[in-house]
């Protein structure tokens, strides 16, 4: 009964896992509809507005780290990994290419987030690490290093889902503090530093397990 329980929790978490991944993954496309007023570029000068390079590196930043959270989830999949490895590899180019023009386009964007250099810093770091353990994981399974490959995935996808963490952080920081600003420059480390620690913490425990099946 015990097991049965613990596999429903299971279950339960990784479809609420994959739902938040797919809603935030399509978020990008309310930017295409929706008068800039009702979103948090109402907190950007006209000047940075008006940029031709800032606009471009902003939509790409946000289509493409769509589609990093809308494909990622799915390398995860042992069944996906162990039935359709063609299909896993095609996934994972798809998400190695959409992570690496993303990081780069969200380095550039970072250098003029709300709340000055806190947060400025804070999404700085966020894309080097999105973008240096995506591509480790890459070379890792190139060089046929699969446990190395593996665990940079979680970082790399712990990275990409600072997406879905910043959106759930925010509001609830903005209603304690009451202030947007200070909320947000919080919110550009919240939405990552507890992601890349559950990420460790997932890497420790699947290693640890691995190491006792051998043993036995």
């Amino acid at each position: 009964m015990g097991i049965f329980k613990n596999s429903k929790i299971t279950t339960a978490r990784w479809w609420l896992f994959v739902s938040l991944s797919v809603i935030i993954g399509l978020y990008p496309i309310m930017y295409f509809f929706i008068d800039r007023r009702f979103t948090f570029l109402f907190l950007k000068t006209p000047e940075l507005l008006s940029s031709p390079i800032w606009n471009i590196s902003f939509y790409t930043h946000i289509v493409f780290g769509g589609i990093s959270l809308l494909v990622g989830w799915l390398q995860f999949s042992k069944k996906l990994r162990e039935n359709r490895p063609r299909l896993h590899r095609n996934i994972g180019k798809i998400y190695f290419t959409s992570v690496t023009i993303s990081a780069l386009a969200g380095f550039y964007i970072a250098l003029f987030a709300t709340g000055g250099a806190i947060a400025a810093t804070g999404f700085l770091s966020l894309s080097l690490l999105w973008l240096y353990t995506t591509t480790m994981g890459l070379l890792s399974i190139r060089k046929g290093n699969v446990p190395k490959h593996q665990a940079m995935l979680f970082f790399s996808y712990a990275a990409t889902f600072a997406a879905v963490s910043l959106r759930i952080w925010l509001p609830i920081l903005i209603i304690i503090i009451g202030d947007f600003i200070p909320a947000y420059q919080i919110v550009a480390w919240l939405c990552w530093v507890p992601n890349m620690l559950v990420a460790y913490i997932m890497n420790t425990r699947r290693i640890s397990k691995q190491a006792s099946v051998v043993s036995v």
